[in-house]
């Protein structure tokens, strides 16, 4: 039998020996980050098992356009309290519009204002295309920035702040910082919205919609992952300035081949590398995460 046993040893110490040489996840994800010439912070979650990993994950961020998400959320929770209605048209005021420099469909597309737009189709706007101008507006229907925010702290995620409107943040590179989140904290948002039947299933289901069939981030999240795989995410950008881009994000849900969900959120401030080496910080990041938690 002695034979057969050591054997068995050889055949397997390849085996081991590969598994002892592959990083933890974290360590990837630390390892990955150096490229950005920044700081990353990422917050992994599988939700099925509470597997988590992380780098910087308690760390401030500012959020960009991540935060049309939570005010998303805010807006049709007062549609479920019955003082807003989907089909209900919001007059659209010239002065509603974001600065030139910051992204905004609805304003290219109608540039002289004082048109109606349903509270769907400003969601639409707001999340699906990242309108600048569209998320305004919704945070002037529902009261400001002060409702959204204590909305999410009202849900029990304190480490998120929504302090200013776009047509403040977009020409004032230094305020975006005052719209912050952690990693950890913005996760937690996603889990929140995922399991916690905090929207009626109708605003669930429409909002979970827009951010699976979300346009901008296609280099992010999704850009290494099998085709086909379903991910609800929310993306957020600043200009770069003098090579300094202060934001370059993605964060949302990743459906696994098991049916398990990977929620992760990936942030890159104060970055000298560019775009497309941030981006794929964030497709690499997500696809260490993916390569770690599904089972061959």
């Amino acid at each position: 039998m002695r034979p057969l046993y050591s054997l068995a040893i050889v055949l397997l110490y390849p085996l081991v020996a590969v598994t002892q040489q592959k990083a933890p996840l974290s360590q990837q994800f630390e390892t990955i980050a150096r490229a950005a010439k920044g700081t990353v912070g990422v917050s992994a979650l599988v939700l099925e098992t509470g597997e988590t990993a992380v780098l910087n994950s308690k760390m401030r961020f500012p959020m960009q356009s991540v935060y049309k998400f939570p005010i998303a959320m805010a807006v049709l929770q007062q549609v479920d309290k019955g003082k807003l209605k989907l089909d209900q048209p919001i007059r659209v005021l010239p002065s509603d519009y974001i600065p030139q420099q910051g992204h905004s469909p609805l304003r290219d597309e109608y540039p002289d204002g004082n048109v109606d737009v349903t509270v769907a189709e400003l969601l639409r706007y707001n999340v699906a295309e990242s309108d600048g101008s569209a998320c305004d507006v919704l945070l002037r229907i529902i009261g400001g920035t002060s409702v959204a925010d204590k909305y999410v702290h009202d849900l029990g995620i304190k480490n998120i702040r929504i302090a200013l409107t776009e047509q403040v943040q977009v020409p004032n590179e230094l305020m975006q910082y005052r719209n912050w989140s952690t990693p950890e904290a913005m996760t937690a948002l996603f889990k929140k919205f995922y399991t916690g039947h905090v929207l009626s299933d109708s605003s669930y289901n429409f909002l979970l919609d827009l951010l699976i069939n979300s346009g901008p981030g296609a280099r992010r999240l999704k850009a290494q992952l099998p085709k086909g795989t379903v991910v609800a995410h929310k993306t957020g950008t600043s200009g770069t300035v003098n090579g300094l881009t202060r934001a370059t994000n993605d964060a949302g849900i990743i459906t696994l081949p098991d049916g398990h969900h990977l929620i992760i959120t990936v942030f890159v401030k104060d970055a000298y590398a560019d775009q497309e080496t941030r981006e794929k910080t964030i497709a690499n990041t997500a696809k260490a995460a993916w390569d770690h938690f599904v089972q061959d």
